[in-house]
C-alpha cells in the first residue's frame, strides 16, 4: 500500500500539493512478513510497523553523519511516502538480506529499509506484492493502556492492514516530530511501547479537536484526499 503525507510550516502532514511536491520524491518501504500457514494478528502488524518506523528514526544511522542520513533528510523534507508490502519464505529471506531493520512484535515482523528514491526500489523488494495484506484478530485486543502511547484509527474509515499500518506509520512519526529529545530518548529506551486502536465514534470528533497531532491522508488509495486516519495520543504532547 503507498501512502503519503506532507510536512508543511503550519501543519506537520497535509494532504494538500505543495513546493515541496517539485524536489526529488523518496518512499520508506516496509515489509510485513505474512507466512501462509501463521498470519501475524492485525493489531500487533499495526503496532509494530509503527514502532519500526521509530525504529529507523532513532537509529544511530539516520542521524548526523550516518549512512542513512542524508536519505533520511531528503526523505523527509518531501512527501513522506510509506509503503507497505508482504513477503514469506525466501521472499523474506532475500528482504532480511538488504540493509534494514527487523522489529518483531508478538506475531509480527516487519522490517523497514532506509528510504528508496520513488522510481529507484531495489528489485528484491520492488517484486513484492502490495496487496493481499488483509489480516484479522484471533480475539479482539485488550483496552489500550493511556499511561502509554496510543495512535487511535478512525473508527469510519475502513482500512486494509496493510493501509492502516503505513497510517500507525505516519501517527508514530508525528508524535516522535513533536516530543523533545529528552521524551524522545526516554519513549526510545522503554523501547517505544505504544497501542494502536479504533476509538468509539462518539469520541473521534473530541480527540481530531483536542490539539493532538493529526494524520491526514492524501487520498491516493482507499480513502478520500483529506481524510483524518490517525491521532497521535502521546502523555507527553496532551
Amino acid at each position: 500500500m503507498s501512502h503519503d503525507v506532507t510536512p508543511s510550516t503550519d501543519s506537520p502532514f497535509r494532504s494538500e500539493p505543495t513546493v515541496r511536491d517539485q524536489a526529488p520524491q523518496f518512499v520508506l518501504p516496509l515489509v510485513v512478513r505474512i507466512e501462509k500457514t501463521a498470519p501475524p494478528a492485525r493489531t500487533d502488524a499495526l503496532e509494530t510497523a509503527a514502532r519500526a518506523v521509530l525504529v529507523l528514526l532513532s537509529d544511530e544511522r539516520s542521524v548526523g553523519d550516518g549512512e542513512w542520513a542524508e536519505v533520511v533528510r531528503d526523505w523527509q523534507d518531501a512527501r513522506i511516502r510509506k509503503v507497505v508490502r508482504r513477503a514469506r519464505g525466501a521472499e523474506w529471506a532475500r528482504a532480511e538480506g538488504l540493509p534494514g531493520i527487523t522489529v518483531k512484535g508478538k506475531s509480527a515482523e516487519v522490517r523497514v529499509f532506509p528510504p528508496v528514491p520513488l522510481d529507484g526500489w531495489p528489485k528484491d523488494l520492488a517484486r513484492l506484492q502490495v496487496s493481499g495484506t488483509d489480516l484479522d484478530d484471533p480475539e479482539p485486543p485488550p483496552a489500550a493502556d493511556v499511561t502509554a502511547p496510543v495512535l487511535w484509527l478512525n473508527p469510519d474509515l475502513d482500512m486494509s492492514a496493510g493501509k492502516a499500518m503505513a497510517q500507525a506509520g505516519h501517527g508514530a512519526q508525528l508524535a516522535w516530530w513533536e516530543l523533545s529529545d529528552e521524551e524522545r530518548a526516554a519513549w526510545r529506551v522503554a523501547g517505544f511501547p505504544l497501542a494502536v486502536r479504533a476509538t468509539d465514534p462518539a469520541r473521534w470528533g473530541e480527540l481530531t479537536a483536542g490539539g493532538l497531532p493529526l494524520v491526514r491522508d492524501a487520498g491516493f488509495t482507499e480513502i478520500a484526499p483529506g481524510s483524518c486516519t490517525v491521532v497521535a495520543d502521546h502523555p507527553a504532547l496532551r
